[in-house]
Protein backbone atom coordinates (compact mmCIF):
# COMPACT_ATOMS: atom_id res chain seq x y z
CA UNK A 1 0.00 0.00 0.00
CA UNK A 2 1.46 3.47 -1.08
CA UNK A 3 -0.08 5.09 1.68
CA UNK A 4 1.35 4.30 4.29
CA UNK A 5 1.13 7.06 7.53
CA UNK A 6 1.87 4.36 10.16
CA UNK A 7 5.06 3.02 9.29
CA UNK A 8 7.60 3.14 11.74
CA UNK A 9 4.75 2.20 14.45
CA UNK A 10 5.35 -1.18 15.96
CA UNK A 11 2.17 -2.94 17.39
CA UNK A 12 1.55 -6.36 19.22
CA UNK A 13 -1.50 -8.40 18.55
CA UNK A 14 -2.36 -9.84 21.36
CA UNK A 15 -6.13 -10.74 19.86
CA UNK A 16 -7.92 -13.75 18.44
CA UNK A 17 -11.21 -14.52 16.52
CA UNK A 18 -12.40 -11.73 14.43
CA UNK A 19 -12.08 -7.93 16.07
CA UNK A 20 -9.17 -7.51 17.57
CA UNK A 21 -7.41 -9.04 14.17
CA UNK A 22 -9.43 -6.79 11.73
CA UNK A 23 -8.14 -3.57 13.73
CA UNK A 24 -4.83 -4.88 13.48
CA UNK A 25 -4.92 -5.56 9.91
CA UNK A 26 -6.18 -2.10 9.16
CA UNK A 27 -3.20 -0.43 11.12
CA UNK A 28 -0.93 -3.05 9.19
CA UNK A 29 -2.78 -2.06 5.79
CA UNK A 30 -1.91 1.59 7.05
CA UNK A 31 2.11 0.77 7.02
CA UNK A 32 2.66 -0.31 10.87
CA UNK A 33 4.78 -3.72 11.59
CA UNK A 34 2.11 -5.80 13.48
CA UNK A 35 3.31 -8.50 15.21
CA UNK A 36 0.50 -11.42 16.11
CA UNK A 37 1.65 -13.10 19.31
CA UNK A 38 -0.03 -16.84 20.11
CA UNK A 39 -0.24 -19.58 22.15
CA UNK A 40 2.64 -22.25 20.59
CA UNK A 41 0.26 -24.81 21.36
CA UNK A 42 -3.29 -23.60 19.80
CA UNK A 43 -3.12 -20.60 18.90
CA UNK A 44 -5.58 -17.99 17.27
CA UNK A 45 -9.02 -19.78 17.90
CA UNK A 46 -9.76 -18.64 14.06
CA UNK A 47 -7.71 -20.67 12.44
CA UNK A 48 -9.74 -23.82 12.99
CA UNK A 49 -13.22 -22.20 11.89
CA UNK A 50 -13.43 -23.47 8.17
CA UNK A 51 -14.38 -25.03 6.04
CA UNK A 52 -11.96 -23.64 3.80
CA UNK A 53 -8.57 -24.12 4.83
CA UNK A 54 -4.57 -22.80 4.10
CA UNK A 55 -2.19 -25.20 5.58
CA UNK A 56 -2.03 -23.23 9.01
CA UNK A 57 -5.10 -21.62 9.32
CA UNK A 58 -9.03 -21.00 7.75
CA UNK A 59 -9.86 -19.14 5.40
CA UNK A 60 -11.60 -16.47 8.06
CA UNK A 61 -7.89 -16.42 9.72
CA UNK A 62 -5.86 -15.64 6.66
CA UNK A 63 -8.68 -12.96 5.63
CA UNK A 64 -8.27 -10.76 9.17
CA UNK A 65 -4.19 -11.30 9.83
CA UNK A 66 -3.10 -10.80 6.45
CA UNK A 67 0.67 -8.75 6.75
CA UNK A 68 1.64 -9.24 10.57
CA UNK A 69 3.84 -11.32 11.24
CA UNK A 70 3.87 -14.22 13.31
CA UNK A 71 5.18 -15.04 16.90
CA UNK A 72 4.32 -18.08 19.60
CA UNK A 73 4.02 -17.28 23.36
CA UNK A 74 3.17 -18.91 26.30
CA UNK A 75 2.40 -15.81 27.91
CA UNK A 76 1.33 -17.95 31.04
CA UNK A 77 5.09 -18.74 31.57
CA UNK A 78 7.60 -16.75 32.67
CA UNK A 79 9.94 -16.82 29.87
CA UNK A 80 6.92 -16.03 27.41
CA UNK A 81 5.77 -12.96 29.74
CA UNK A 82 9.75 -11.58 29.88
CA UNK A 83 9.59 -12.28 26.00
CA UNK A 84 6.26 -9.92 25.91
CA UNK A 85 8.03 -7.36 28.47
CA UNK A 86 11.09 -7.13 26.39
CA UNK A 87 8.88 -6.54 23.13
CA UNK A 88 6.38 -3.83 24.14
CA UNK A 89 9.66 -2.23 25.56
CA UNK A 90 10.09 -0.89 21.78
CA UNK A 91 6.50 -1.54 20.81
CA UNK A 92 3.65 1.64 20.33
CA UNK A 93 0.63 -0.27 20.89
CA UNK A 94 -0.92 -3.39 22.21
CA UNK A 95 -3.86 -5.03 21.56
CA UNK A 96 -5.72 -7.57 23.53
CA UNK A 97 -9.24 -9.13 23.78
CA UNK A 98 -8.91 -11.27 27.00
CA UNK A 99 -11.37 -10.91 29.40
CA UNK A 100 -11.51 -8.29 31.96
CA UNK A 101 -8.93 -8.22 34.49
CA UNK A 102 -7.10 -11.40 32.91
CA UNK A 103 -4.14 -9.71 31.18
CA UNK A 104 -3.42 -7.89 34.35
CA UNK A 105 -3.42 -11.06 36.52
CA UNK A 106 -1.05 -12.54 34.08
CA UNK A 107 1.52 -9.34 34.42
CA UNK A 108 0.69 -7.41 31.11
CA UNK A 109 -2.13 -5.25 31.97
CA UNK A 110 -2.01 -1.91 30.92
CA UNK A 111 -0.14 0.17 34.61
CA UNK A 112 2.05 -3.05 34.16
CA UNK A 113 3.22 -2.37 30.36
CA UNK A 114 2.59 1.42 30.38
CA UNK A 115 4.96 1.43 33.70
CA UNK A 116 8.01 0.33 31.50
CA UNK A 117 6.54 2.57 28.13
CA UNK A 118 4.63 5.57 29.20
CA UNK A 119 3.89 6.52 25.36
CA UNK A 120 2.40 3.06 24.76
CA UNK A 121 -1.52 2.82 23.50
CA UNK A 122 -3.11 0.26 25.10
CA UNK A 123 -6.10 -0.89 23.34
CA UNK A 124 -8.83 -3.42 24.83
CA UNK A 125 -11.43 -5.24 22.76
CA UNK A 126 -13.83 -6.38 25.11
CA UNK A 127 -17.72 -8.74 25.03
CA UNK A 128 -19.07 -6.28 26.90
CA UNK A 129 -16.76 -3.76 28.03
CA UNK A 130 -14.96 -3.35 31.75
CA UNK A 131 -18.00 -2.77 34.00
CA UNK A 132 -21.88 -3.37 34.61
CA UNK A 133 -23.64 -6.90 35.59
CA UNK A 134 -22.11 -8.92 31.94
CA UNK A 135 -18.35 -7.69 32.11
CA UNK A 136 -16.97 -10.81 32.65
CA UNK A 137 -19.08 -12.80 30.31
CA UNK A 138 -17.84 -13.97 26.97
CA UNK A 139 -19.04 -12.56 23.42
CA UNK A 140 -19.35 -13.20 19.86
CA UNK A 141 -21.00 -11.55 17.03
CA UNK A 142 -23.91 -12.93 17.18
CA UNK A 143 -24.21 -12.83 20.57
CA UNK A 144 -24.17 -8.89 20.62
CA UNK A 145 -26.51 -8.86 17.76
CA UNK A 146 -29.27 -10.78 20.15
CA UNK A 147 -28.11 -9.36 23.36
CA UNK A 148 -28.24 -5.30 21.83
CA UNK A 149 -31.59 -5.90 19.75
CA UNK A 150 -29.81 -6.12 16.31
CA UNK A 151 -31.73 -9.89 15.97
CA UNK A 152 -34.97 -8.05 16.52
CA UNK A 153 -35.34 -5.69 13.80
CA UNK A 154 -33.74 -8.41 11.16
CA UNK A 155 -36.19 -10.94 9.34
CA UNK A 156 -39.58 -10.89 8.11
CA UNK A 157 -41.97 -9.70 10.15
CA UNK A 158 -44.08 -12.98 10.39
CA UNK A 159 -40.89 -15.01 11.31
CA UNK A 160 -38.75 -15.58 14.16
CA UNK A 161 -35.12 -12.77 14.73
CA UNK A 162 -32.55 -13.85 12.44
CA UNK A 163 -29.01 -13.32 12.92
CA UNK A 164 -27.53 -10.95 10.34
CA UNK A 165 -25.22 -12.35 7.66
CA UNK A 166 -21.94 -11.04 7.92
CA UNK A 167 -19.58 -10.63 11.14
CA UNK A 168 -21.23 -6.99 11.23
CA UNK A 169 -20.37 -6.13 14.94
CA UNK A 170 -17.03 -8.10 14.88
CA UNK A 171 -16.12 -6.31 11.57
CA UNK A 172 -17.54 -2.83 13.40
CA UNK A 173 -15.60 -3.15 16.51
CA UNK A 174 -12.22 -3.70 13.91
CA UNK A 175 -13.09 -0.15 12.86
CA UNK A 176 -13.50 1.44 15.89
CA UNK A 177 -10.31 -0.11 17.50
CA UNK A 178 -8.09 1.21 14.87
CA UNK A 179 -9.86 4.67 14.89
CA UNK A 180 -9.19 5.03 18.31
CA UNK A 181 -5.69 3.67 18.44
CA UNK A 182 -4.78 5.95 15.45
CA UNK A 183 -6.10 9.39 16.84
CA UNK A 184 -4.05 8.65 20.03
CA UNK A 185 -1.00 7.61 18.27
CA UNK A 186 -1.49 10.73 16.70
CA UNK A 187 -1.73 12.21 20.28
CA UNK A 188 1.54 10.79 20.83
CA UNK A 189 1.05 10.94 24.96
CA UNK A 190 -0.07 7.41 25.63
CA UNK A 191 -3.07 6.23 26.44
CA UNK A 192 -5.25 2.88 27.59
CA UNK A 193 -8.76 2.39 25.64
CA UNK A 194 -11.74 0.27 26.21
CA UNK A 195 -13.73 -0.84 23.43
CA UNK A 196 -16.10 -3.51 23.13
CA UNK A 197 -18.19 -5.67 20.95
CA UNK A 198 -21.65 -4.31 22.90
CA UNK A 199 -20.69 -0.69 22.19
CA UNK A 200 -20.38 -1.34 18.77
CA UNK A 201 -23.79 -3.51 18.19
CA UNK A 202 -25.09 -0.40 20.50
CA UNK A 203 -23.93 2.13 17.65
CA UNK A 204 -25.34 0.43 14.91
CA UNK A 205 -29.11 1.24 16.10
CA UNK A 206 -29.39 5.15 16.76
CA UNK A 207 -32.12 6.02 15.71
CA UNK A 208 -34.26 2.97 16.91
CA UNK A 209 -33.02 3.09 20.51
CA UNK A 210 -33.18 6.78 20.35
CA UNK A 211 -37.00 6.37 19.50
CA UNK A 212 -37.76 3.94 22.01
CA UNK A 213 -35.99 5.99 24.61
CA UNK A 214 -38.10 9.12 24.00
CA UNK A 215 -41.25 7.05 24.19
CA UNK A 216 -41.42 4.69 20.65
CA UNK A 217 -42.23 1.80 20.53
CA UNK A 218 -39.86 -0.99 19.54
CA UNK A 219 -39.30 -1.38 15.81
CA UNK A 220 -39.72 -4.28 14.52
CA UNK A 221 -38.73 -6.73 11.50
CA UNK A 222 -39.63 -6.01 8.04
CA UNK A 223 -37.57 -8.11 5.70
CA UNK A 224 -35.27 -6.23 3.17
CA UNK A 225 -38.06 -3.37 3.81
CA UNK A 226 -36.91 0.13 5.66
CA UNK A 227 -40.03 1.35 7.65
CA UNK A 228 -39.26 4.88 7.76
CA UNK A 229 -38.66 5.16 3.59
CA UNK A 230 -41.56 3.49 1.26
CA UNK A 231 -40.47 1.87 -1.51
CA UNK A 232 -37.35 1.07 -0.13
CA UNK A 233 -36.54 -3.12 -0.58
CA UNK A 234 -36.05 -5.40 -3.02
CA UNK A 235 -39.00 -7.00 -5.75
CA UNK A 236 -38.77 -9.77 -7.27
CA UNK A 237 -38.95 -9.25 -10.98
CA UNK A 238 -39.80 -12.07 -13.65
CA UNK A 239 -36.25 -13.44 -13.58
CA UNK A 240 -34.61 -12.32 -10.85
CA UNK A 241 -34.48 -9.88 -7.58
CA UNK A 242 -33.94 -6.29 -7.49
CA UNK A 243 -33.14 -3.66 -4.88
CA UNK A 244 -34.93 -0.35 -5.63
CA UNK A 245 -34.46 3.06 -3.21
CA UNK A 246 -36.74 5.89 -3.90
CA UNK A 247 -35.70 7.81 -1.12
CA UNK A 248 -37.41 10.43 -1.73
CA UNK A 249 -40.29 12.26 -3.57
CA UNK A 250 -38.14 13.38 -6.41
CA UNK A 251 -36.92 9.72 -6.54
CA UNK A 252 -40.02 8.07 -6.23
CA UNK A 253 -41.42 9.87 -9.18
CA UNK A 254 -38.86 8.83 -11.15
CA UNK A 255 -39.17 5.17 -10.48
CA UNK A 256 -42.70 5.14 -11.33
CA UNK A 257 -42.34 7.08 -14.91
CA UNK A 258 -39.36 4.00 -15.28
CA UNK A 259 -41.39 1.22 -14.20
CA UNK A 260 -44.13 2.25 -16.34
CA UNK A 261 -46.58 2.95 -13.92
CA UNK A 262 -46.65 6.90 -13.71
CA UNK A 263 -50.12 7.15 -12.31
CA UNK A 264 -48.63 6.12 -9.04
CA UNK A 265 -46.58 9.04 -8.58
CA UNK A 266 -49.87 11.18 -9.22
CA UNK A 267 -51.91 8.86 -6.51
CA UNK A 268 -52.95 11.31 -3.83
CA UNK A 269 -52.45 8.31 -1.39
CA UNK A 270 -48.41 8.27 -2.42
CA UNK A 271 -47.46 12.13 -2.89
CA UNK A 272 -45.11 12.17 0.05
CA UNK A 273 -43.03 9.96 2.07
CA UNK A 274 -45.41 9.66 5.24
CA UNK A 275 -48.27 9.45 2.98
CA UNK A 276 -46.61 5.46 1.73
CA UNK A 277 -45.46 5.01 4.92
CA UNK A 278 -49.25 5.06 6.28
CA UNK A 279 -50.38 3.29 3.01
CA UNK A 280 -47.44 0.91 2.37
CA UNK A 281 -50.15 -2.23 2.27
CA UNK A 282 -51.51 -0.58 -0.73
CA UNK A 283 -48.91 1.08 -2.80
CA UNK A 284 -46.36 -2.32 -2.57
CA UNK A 285 -48.78 -4.63 -4.24
CA UNK A 286 -49.62 -2.57 -7.01
CA UNK A 287 -45.26 -2.14 -7.40
CA UNK A 288 -44.86 -5.64 -7.38
CA UNK A 289 -47.60 -6.57 -10.03
CA UNK A 290 -46.00 -4.11 -12.07
CA UNK A 291 -42.59 -5.09 -11.49
CA UNK A 292 -42.77 -9.01 -11.57
CA UNK A 293 -43.73 -8.98 -15.32
CA UNK A 294 -40.40 -7.36 -16.14
CA UNK A 295 -36.96 -9.16 -16.86
CA UNK A 296 -34.35 -7.50 -14.12
CA UNK A 297 -32.24 -6.52 -16.62
CA UNK A 298 -34.56 -4.25 -18.12
CA UNK A 299 -35.94 -2.57 -14.89
CA UNK A 300 -32.59 -2.09 -13.48
CA UNK A 301 -31.44 -0.06 -17.32
CA UNK A 302 -34.64 2.16 -17.10
CA UNK A 303 -34.01 2.95 -13.25
CA UNK A 304 -30.45 3.74 -13.60
CA UNK A 305 -30.80 5.63 -16.39
CA UNK A 306 -33.66 7.62 -14.68
CA UNK A 307 -30.92 8.34 -11.93
CA UNK A 308 -33.16 5.86 -9.71
CA UNK A 309 -30.68 4.04 -7.33
CA UNK A 310 -31.25 0.18 -7.61
CA UNK A 311 -29.54 -3.17 -7.78
CA UNK A 312 -29.76 -6.92 -8.47
CA UNK A 313 -29.68 -8.86 -5.79
CA UNK A 314 -26.33 -11.08 -6.43
CA UNK A 315 -24.64 -13.69 -4.74
CA UNK A 316 -21.21 -14.15 -3.64
CA UNK A 317 -20.30 -16.12 -7.12
CA UNK A 318 -21.49 -13.12 -9.10
CA UNK A 319 -19.97 -10.29 -7.23
CA UNK A 320 -16.59 -12.40 -7.08
CA UNK A 321 -16.46 -11.88 -11.29
CA UNK A 322 -18.49 -8.82 -10.91
CA UNK A 323 -16.75 -5.68 -12.94
CA UNK A 324 -17.00 -3.04 -9.98
CA UNK A 325 -15.12 -5.10 -7.81
CA UNK A 326 -12.43 -5.35 -9.65
CA UNK A 327 -12.74 -1.25 -10.74
CA UNK A 328 -12.16 -0.45 -7.49
CA UNK A 329 -8.67 -2.37 -6.54
CA UNK A 330 -9.77 -3.90 -3.32
CA UNK A 331 -8.56 -7.35 -4.10
CA UNK A 332 -5.36 -7.39 -4.00
CA UNK A 333 -3.34 -10.87 -4.46
CA UNK A 334 -1.22 -12.03 -1.74
CA UNK A 335 1.41 -14.66 -1.41
CA UNK A 336 0.82 -17.78 0.29
CA UNK A 337 -0.63 -21.24 0.18
CA UNK A 338 -3.70 -22.55 -2.15
CA UNK A 339 -6.75 -23.04 0.02
CA UNK A 340 -7.26 -26.88 0.54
Amino acid sequence: MSFSPLAGIRVLDLTSSLAGPTATEILGALGADVIKIEHPAHGDEAREWGPRFFAGGSVMFFSANAGKRSLALDLKSPHGLEALLRLTDGADVVVQSLRPGTAARLGFGPDALRARNPHLVYATVGAFGPTGPLAAEPGYDPLMQAAAGIMSVTGETERRPVRVGVSLIDIGTGVWVALAIVAAVHEGQGRTLDLSLYETAISLLPYQLADVLAGGAPAGRHGTAFPLIVPYQVFETADGELMIVAANDRLYAKACAALGAPELASDPRFATNPLRVRNRKELIPLLEAEIGKQLTADVLARLRKAGVPASPVNDLAGVAEDDQLRATGILQELAGRELV
